[in-house]
């Protein structure tokens, strides 16, 4: 059985992904942004932002990674489906679940600006300031989160998980046949870290649910 920590509840999550919607059509109003999204774990993240733009925009996806053995970082990104847009002279918005190291994103924003993109920011739900082995520039941030492996919301463990509507830390890994999430029944703490105050943690108050 897998053990894990809320680390942001979905109430925040939602709140935070209006709040970045909000300040990226304020900043792109009367143009036609391309948002690029790498997949897979950044999926849900983008769905929920795009519902709350008020701007015109189109959508791209990209497909690369890092991952070596589904939890460990690698510094060589491996493309696995690339873009079929054409961006030269485009406004480029690359959205991310998580950065951590930065070696994915700075190999992304490389290659976009070989290929002629006009201007590129980012957007990322999650950053893993702490983790960071390469400066890449980021523009819209959602949370500040610790050096953890964290899941849900889009975000995998071995391509489990993306379905939680929250956010959580993962802990350990047992043997245990039956492989579950319960964090209600574990315990957890919950807690919501905000990009401008990433210490800042409140716990819960009762029980949630699902």
């Amino acid at each position: 059985m897998l053990r894990c920590e809320m680390l942001i509840p979905p109430e925040d999550i939602q709140a935070k992904v209006r709040e970045l919607a909000h300040r990226i059509s304020d900043d792109y109003g009367g143009r036609n942004p391309l948002l690029v999204t790498l997949l897979k774990g950044s999926f849900i993240f983008l769905a929920d932002l795009v519902r709350h733009l008020t701007i015109p925009h189109e959508i791209e996806f990209i497909k690369l990674s890092s991952y070596r053995d589904g939890l460990h970082r690698s510094r060589e990104v491996e493309v696995i489906d690339r873009l079929h847009s054409d961006i030269d002279d485009r406004d480029i918005i690359i959205v991310d679940g998580i950065i951590d190291t930065g070696h994915t994103l700075s190999h992304l924003i490389k290659t976009l600006s070989k290929r002629g993109a006009r201007s590129i920011k980012v957007c990322t739900l999650l950053d893993k300031s702490c983790s960071r082995e390469v400066e890449v520039p980021v523009h819209y941030v959602g949370f500040t989160i610790p050096d953890a492996f964290v899941i849900g919301y889009g975000l995998d463990y071995k391509e489990r998980y993306r379905n939680l509507a929250y956010i959580a830390t993962l802990l350990s890994e047992s043997d245990s046949v039956e492989d579950t999430l319960e964090p209600e029944r574990s315990g957890m703490v919950q807690r919501g870290v905000d990009a401008e105050h990433p210490a800042k943690a409140t716990a819960a108050e009762g029980e949630r649910t699902r």
